[in-house]
């Protein structure tokens, strides 16, 4: 859900003052205007990994479910990094 959330949809849920400057960036990169390693951008970025210890420790480190609890956290932190701010994959989600 995060991912989808934070990275997939475009725009912003509400009519804004920016002239639809906005309409073309995901949320995450209209989090704080772009400005990066802030407080609200670090908290997005702890509490999945924080999520992905909890889910290991859980499920006894099970070698299924710790590929599926890595991949999951990686596609979620991936987009996240500071180099990857407004690039689009294959084009993916260009428009």
């Amino acid at each position: 859900g995060m991912y989808v959330f934070l990275h997939a949809v475009k725009g912003t849920p509400f009519e804004t003052p920016d002239q639809g400057k906005a309409r073309l960036l995901t949320h995450w990169e209209q989090l704080d205007y772009g400005v990066q390693f802030t407080s609200s951008r670090k908290f997005f970025t702890i509490s999945p990994i924080i999520l992905y210890f909890l889910a290991s420790f859980y499920t006894k480190y099970d070698p299924t479910h710790f590929i599926l609890n890595t991949t999951s956290l990686l596609t979620v932190l991936i987009p996240k990094l500071p180099q990857l701010h407004g690039v689009r994959i294959f084009g993916i989600n260009k428009y």
